[in-house]
């Protein structure tokens, strides 16, 4: 099956809808953390400075990224449907319109997100934990490339 996607910068009226991706994605797969954690205001705070990209099919929000361009860091990647090519038609078109490598922070317990990024050709160049956080991190790197 061809996936029909178009990415593109979400209109201030699709970020409640993307907000509320990011919960449902949040509490399906961030088993490790409270469900009640994850909240809509959150990502709307985080979206007042990132850029918002969204992967469309057939006009519906089927994924999403934060994106903070001063740094090329994507801060955010949630998409509805894993394993359909989504995630990274994102991160592709993120990185191609970024003006240096791009880097994110993954948590340590998220597994599946870490071999999913290992395949996009990140690699890890720092480990961390956040003053007062539960889990650890791993910064992730993807070098440009240039077509």
């Amino acid at each position: 099956m061809t996936l029909a996607l178009e990415v593109r910068r979400a209109r201030p009226d699709e970020l409640d809808t993307c907000a509320e991706l990011y919960v449902q994605v949040l509490r399906e797969t961030f088993t490790w953390l409270p469900k009640d954690r994850h909240r809509k205001a959150d990502f709307l705070l985080f979206a007042r400075d990132e850029e918002v990209w969204v992967a469309l099919e057939g006009g519906r929000i089927v994924g999403l990224a934060g994106f903070y361009r001063p740094q090329n860091f994507l801060h955010s990647l949630y998409v509805a449907e894993r394993g359909r090519g989504i995630g990274k038609a994102l991160i592709d078109h993120l990185s191609a319109a970024a003006t240096a490598a791009i880097s994110l922070k993954v948590q340590e317990p998220n597994l599946k997100a870490q071999a999913f990024y290992a395949r996009e050709g990140f690699v890890c160049t720092e480990r961390g934990r956040d003053p007062g956080a539960d889990v650890s991190w791993l910064r992730l790197v993807r070098q440009r490339t240039e077509t």
